[in-house]
């Protein structure tokens, strides 16, 4: 099976498109999506739309934000000024075919088979950031999948987990550049990150996205670029801070 990843669009129609018009050229048997379809951008609607409209077989599981912008008291006192002004606005403009289909995302971990697992935080705790290997590995105790997808950071990692004689080997790497391949060995596990699709944070403003074969174990990671400038104009057009729409630049 070969699968598309995609994680932490947040309402970046620019970036979106940009990325699904370079994913067009490889083939795929199902698109995964790690959550965070909103929240941070201007075009909750369109995104949505979007992936709404994505063809073959999907399978999703619902972000921190997704979840908050349907509910305010599932964790809205957890955001800052700016993510908390984003996702009440986003509350007030959603149509309500949108709204129902962010109701539908179920919870993460999600276990495909074939290998694969995908949730939004980590296999523990769908709000939980993975950044070090001490929060990785609660993450592999939660997960018997081969690889679980995950998203939340931002940023494109790869956690990995082996054995040195009795005792285990983690360790943990960012994945950067253009285009990255990484083949996958069969006896260790992985959690591993394909970054953001709409807010990079790994000081790349490029969209990021991942491809994985699982007949292969082989990841390809992809950042794209996009109009970054017309992004920035819709969250400015929206009435959102302007630090959403600065932190596009940057990748930060």
């Amino acid at each position: 099976m070969r699968y598309l990843i995609l994680s932490d669009v947040h309402a970046n129609l620019e970036a979106l498109r940009a990325v699904l018009a370079h994913a067009a050229r490889k083939s795929r048997d199902a698109v995964l999506f790690l959550g965070d379809a909103v929240g941070y951008g201007g075009a909750p609607n369109q995104v949505l739309e979007l992936l709404r409209g994505l063809k073959g077989r999907v399978v999703s599981v619902r972000g921190n934000h997704d979840r908050v912008t349907l509910d305010a008291s599932q964790g809205v006192v957890f955001f800052n000024y700016h993510a908390r002004r984003a996702v009440e606005w986003a509350a007030g403009v959603l149509t309500p075919a949108n709204r129902a289909f962010l109701k539908r995302l179920p919870q993460g971990p999600l276990d495909l088979g074939d290998g694969v697992a995908i949730c939004h935080g980590s296999p523990a705790d769908e709000d939980e950031y993975l950044l070090t290997e001490m929060e990785a590995l609660e993450g592999f105790r939660a997960t018997r999948a081969f690889v679980t997808f995950f998203g939340h950071s931002h940023v494109p990692w790869v956690f990995e987990l082996g054995t040195d004689g009795e005792r285990l080997s983690l360790a943990g790497y960012p994945l950067r550049g253009t285009r990255i391949t990484v083949d996958l060995h069969p006896d260790r596990q992985y959690l591993i990150n394909p970054g953001s699709v709409g807010q990079p944070r790994d000081r790349d403003p490029r969209a990021s996205y991942a491809v994985y074969d699982s007949r292969l174990r082989r990841l390809s990671l992809y950042r794209v670029p996009y109009d970054v400038a017309g992004a920035r104009r819709r969250i400015m057009a929206a009435g959102l801070p302007q630090v959403l729409a600065d932190r596009l630049l940057h990748g930060a």
